[in-house]
């Protein structure tokens, strides 16, 4: 008897048959609770993942301007809490004028008149409109946002992004690559009352958001290039 497995062939050699190994009850079972275990924890740990909040020590404050008025609301009271300077707001063409050209018609624009309703001073509130709304609205944004403190010759080290709940990885991630080395940038990540993140699964709004968001995030940070030139614009 030799160690070989054994084999048979069928048809002059065009069917063969060999032993093969196979998964045992137990194994089955250790791959079952395996699998159980990463969704576990990523039913636990995937939405505070994505609503990231980790500030800097700044004076200038970013506010997306698609978000909801919940968020701006929040923007409201991070920006009187804190030690800030300057609101911006940020944001390209309103979802049906991607050929606009008119800075009003941007969520940068409605963002900002939001803040002002909410009691931020006219002064104190500056929009920074994109006109790029076709893709990588979020990169585009934040690359009309750094234009604009080298066109105003404002020196800036470091800014905190505030935006809505589970955007806020992804925001913080194409902020930071448009800013690059030179400007550090925070995240604030305003929750979303609608659905309660220690129970995202139980909630459509909170399952829709996370795994919307979750597809997003990786195609932020594996698929997304920037364009080589982005950097002299």
């Amino acid at each position: 008897m030799t160690g070989s497995a054994p084999s048979s062939k069928k048809f002059g050699g065009l069917l063969t048959r060999k032993m093969r190994w196979g998964l045992s009850w137990r194994g089955w079972l250790i791959l079952i609770l395996a699998g159980a275990s990463t969704v576990i924890f990523l039913l636990l740990n995937i939405q505070p993942f994505l609503a990231r909040t980790q500030r800097v020590n700044t004076k200038v404050l970013v506010v997306e301007g698609w978000i909801d008025e919940y968020a701006i609301h929040a923007a409201v009271v991070e920006f009187k809490n804190g030690s800030y300077q300057k609101i911006f707001t940020t944001g390209g063409p309103i979802i049906g004028f991607d050929g606009s050209t008119n800075d009003f018609d941007t969520t940068a624009s409605v963002g900002a008149q939001l803040l002002e309703e909410y009691g931020i001073a006219t002064n104190l509130v500056q929009m920074v409109p994109s006109h790029i709304g076709a893709r990588d609205r979020t990169y585009n944004s934040a690359l009309a946002l750094r234009n604009w403190f080298h066109q105003h010759n404002v020196d800036v080290h470091s800014i905190n992004v505030l935006t809505q709940d589970v955007h806020a990885r992804r925001t913080q991630l194409l902020f930071q690559e448009a800013f690059g080395r030179d400007v550090t940038v925070g995240i604030i990540s305003a929750p979303d009352p609608d659905y309660d993140p220690k129970h995202w699964w139980r909630y459509s709004e909170g399952v829709r958001q996370v795994l919307a968001e979750s597809i997003a995030y990786f195609y932020a940070r594996v698929l997304f290039h920037p364009p080589e030139n982005s950097a002299e614009k």
